[in-house]
Order: C-alpha cells, then sequence, then structure tokens
C-alpha cells in the first residue's frame, strides 16, 4: 500500500489509503531524479538523477548504503533486477548501458550503445547515427531477471541478455519513427511493450530472440503465453519474431496504436482482471488502452 514518488531532488513515501499526509521523506540525490526503482525484497530503492548519479537507499535504517557514479550525462532510467535484489541496469544520455552489483558496489559491465554498434558494422558513424545519436531513455527487465530492453533516440530498441558478469546482445529492432521514450516488459512474460516521440505505442513479442539460449525456470511458461498472444493476433498464425540473427528492422508488431502524443512513460497492468496499457503523455490526462487478447 506504499507509494514511493520523486518531484525534484526529493523523495516521498505515501500511504495510498492517505495521500494528504507523506509517511516519510528523504533528499539524497543533488539533482532532479529521472526514476525510481523498489527491489524485491522491499529493502532497498534507486534513485537515478541529472548528475548520472544513482542513490541507493537502504529503507529500513533509512540511509544511503550506496552511491554509483559511472555516468558521465542524465541517468535517465534505472532498474531493479526481478529475483536479484542485489542487482540492477541503468542507462543514460551517454549512451551507456550498465549492469551493476551491490554487493560490490561496482559496475559489472558497461556497453556504449553508439560506439559498439559502430565496431559492429566496421566502419565511420553514418550520418543517421551522428543526427540520432543512441541517447538511452528507457530500460525495463523482463520477470526472468536475465533479459532487459532499451530504448534509445536512435529510435531502435536492443534486448540484452545477462550472462553471470556481463551481458551479450540478443536483439534488435526499430519500429518507431523518432526516439523510442519507453520500453516496459508485460509481467511473467516477454511480451514488450514501446513508446515512441513518434506518438505510438507498439507491442512486441521477442520471445523467439531471446528463448534460444535462455535457461530460465519461466522459459515453458514464458513461451505458452507469448505462442497463445500470437496466435490470438495474427488469427491462427503463431510465427515467432525474429531471430538473433536477422537483421534489425525485420521484426513487426504484435500490435500498433497511434497515441498521438509523445509518450513519456507507460506500463502494463490488469484493472479489475483485464491486462491494460497505462500511457502519460504531454497533456495532464492518463490514457487506458485495453490488452483483452493478450
Amino acid at each position: 500500500m506504499q507509494l514511493y514518488a520523486a518531484h525534484g531532488e526529493s523523495i516521498s513515501i505515501l500511504d495510498v489509503r492517505a495521500l494528504k499526509d507523506s509517511l516519510d521523506h528523504f533528499q539524497v540525490n543533488e539533482e532532479e531524479i529521472n526514476c525510481l526503482s523498489l527491489n524485491e525484497t522491499e529493502n532497498l530503492l534507486a534513485s537515478a538523477d541529472d548528475s548520472g548519479a544513482i542513490k541507493i537507499l537502504d529503507l529500513e535504517n533509512k540511509k544511503v548504503s550506496r552511491s554509483l557514479k559511472r555516468h558521465s550525462n542524465i541517468c535517465s532510467s534505472v532498474a531493479f533486477r526481478p529475483q536479484r535484489p542485489q542487482s540492477l541496469v541503468s542507462c543514460g544520455l551517454d549512451m551507456q548501458v550498465i549492469l551493476w552489483n551491490l554487493q560490490k558496489a561496482r559496475a559489472l559491465w558497461i556497453t556504449h550503445l553508439q560506439e559498439d554498434e559502430t565496431e559492429e558494422t566496421e566502419g565511420p558513424q553514418s550520418p543517421c547515427q551522428l543526427l540520432n545519436p543512441a541517447l538511452a531513455h528507457s530500460i525495463s527487465v523482463a520477470s526472468c531477471g536475465n533479459i532487459f530492453s532499451c530504448g534509445a533516440e536512435d529510435g531502435k530498441v536492443r534486448i540484452f541478455r545477462v550472462m553471470g558478469v556481463k551481458c551479450e546482445k540478443a536483439l534488435g529492432f526499430k519500429g518507431h519513427t523518432l526516439g523510442v521514450s519507453q520500453v516496459c516488459f508485460l509481467p511473467e512474460s516477454y511480451l514488450l511493450l514501446t513508446g515512441g516521440n513518434d506518438g505510438k505505442i507498439m507491442l512486441w513479442d521477442v520471445s523467439g530472440g531471446v528463448e534460444k539460449k535462455q535457461k530460465s525456470p519461466m522459459k515453458q511458461t514464458h513461451r505458452k503465453k507469448t505462442k497463445r498472444a500470437a496466435y490470438a493476433k495474427q488469427g491462427g498464425n503463431s510465427s515467432s519474431a525474429s531471430s538473433v540473427g536477422e537483421e534489425p528492422g525485420k521484426m513487426s508488431p504484435k500490435m500498433s496504436i497511434e497515441h498521438g502524443d509523445k509518450v513519456n512513460w507507460l506500463m502494463g497492468t490488469k484493472i479489475k482482471g483485464q491486462q491494460n496499457i497505462l500511457v502519460a503523455d504531454q497533456t495532464n490526462c492518463i490514457s487506458v488502452y485495453p490488452l483483452n487478447e493478450f
């Protein structure tokens, strides 16, 4: 029943049954907070800010237990990994994606989105890369804890697989014509919601690209759910998503919504037993879209 809210450099803890007064208040970040993430055991809260720092707040002792500083620009998004309360991932406008271990209080793995892709193509940066750099806006971890997605300003969505103390890129695709502002995995599946600066919301099935090497105990559940979802949406054709070997851009979304306004935030959630998408944009209204068939 507790809500953690960031406003400016401050964090407030509220009781959703009585929102008038805060239960507690913290000011641990030096600059404006962009993202909060609570771990599964609900004893640690991560807050990422404009300085690039991530503060780890120990909620039991009510003090900062760790200060993570490796981003050289705004840290736009941070997320604890499910089933791993001491591990988290982050991304920022420095185009870096970082895997952290809180027990060692250091970065285990770092990738630079644009530099790494330039190395893969073995050539200079294209004009498109220079005009639309891969500034990382949003990160989301699947329920298995080993797969996470990142949305960036270059319009691409990248899927990474955690392998011990490092990560590998499992999949990359592009569906939005402008930057990808938000990514969000639906619970217990490899169905991924994306929102963009182009005002579009898309739903992707990335199971085909990640399940080949993924050995999660939830694997069978994920496969069944995503196959049922693909079957329902495609009228019986349950062809899987693009595999790792396919070129970026070959994937097609399972669903596309013309929202109209730039998407600032989105998530999938059940309301009265029905799956829905909640969307926040440039207006002061929250939009709700049904996801009945998934």
